[in-house]
């Protein structure tokens, strides 16, 4: 008879079998986290951009944005976009070459995480870099000159969709990247479960900037106001004083600094400044 937690850790033991025999040299590569991040992101925000382009004339899809009376135009799609390949050639790909250098092959354990050890492993990812970010983002807020020196770039929109969410500053793009990197190190994390909550940052991320507001995001599912998600997210871009935290609401409970979407802050017409370049 097989245990519970031996039996929770079959259930991943057969793809981490079959990745560690036919993928073993890529899945070593110190590379290979930032080409999985990498990829992630532009798989996701292709997908929101493709809906943002076909929304004004699909209302199926502009139903659910934030700002169905306002378009992402082709101006703010590449002025968003070169930004993004401006800081993934100068910032990323430098530090890839950097780690691919000076950083051992990744070590394989033949074993895989349990399925409990996976998901609490993500989790415990999630709860640091939540509290982590947290303190950054109210800093930027706080001290002017770090504002207007590192994170005002990014609120240059402030009716964000998905390519706004690398529309950063060099300084907070390594800021970011860094705790993602370092944290399931920090917590001893199995090198799947790094993988798991390095996709999972990325769609949240992605999700939190969207401007779409779908039954099956992640505020939606996650019950008791628990999770931010794109309404607090683009209310925080139209009102900067407010949620801070990038996944879950109890910093910003705590800190005083939750304030919760209402529709009157999707109505463009209420705000003075419009979504930049979109006229």
């Amino acid at each position: 008879n097989v245990s519970g937690g031996e039996s929770h850790g079959l259930v991943l033991q057969p793809l981490w079998d079959y990745l560690h025999q036919n993928h073993h040299d890529l899945l070593r590569s110190p590379l290979f986290p930032v080409a999985l991040s990498v990829t992630t992101y532009f798989v996701l925000v292709g997908l929101y951009t493709v809906l943002d382009l076909l929304a004004p004339t699909w209302p199926s899809i502009n139903r659910y944005r934030l700002h169905p009376d306002k378009s992402v135009t082709w101006p703010n799609i590449w002025s968003t976009l070169g930004v993004t390949v401006y800081n993934h050639l100068f910032f990323i790909f430098p530090a890839a070459v950097a780690q691919w250098l000076w950083r051992p092959p990744t070590p394989l354990p033949s074993e895989a995480p349990s399925l409990w050890s996976f998901f609490l492993g993500i989790l415990g990812c999630m709860v640091v870099f939540d509290f982590q970010y947290y303190l950054w983002h109210l800093l930027h807020h706080r001290v002017p000159w770090l504002y207007r020196t590192f994170h005002a770039f990014h609120h240059q929109y402030n009716q964000p969709f998905s390519l706004v969410t690398q529309y950063l500053s060099g300084w907070e793009l390594f800021s970011v990247g860094f705790w993602a990197t370092v944290d399931p190190i920090l917590l001893k994390c199995h090198c799947l479960t790094t993988w798991g909550f390095m996709v999972f940052n990325v769609y949240v991320s992605t999700e939190d900037h969207c401007g779409y507001d779908f039954p099956w995001a992640m505020h939606n599912l996650v019950p008791f106001g628990l999770w931010g998600g794109a309404p607090k997210h683009d209310a925080h871009h139209q009102r900067p004083g407010t949620n801070f935290a990038p996944f879950f609401s109890h910093w910003d409970w705590l800190g005083g600094t939750n304030t919760l979407p209402t529709p009157s802050s999707y109505s463009a017409s209420e705000e003075p400044d419009e979504m930049k370049d979109n006229d």
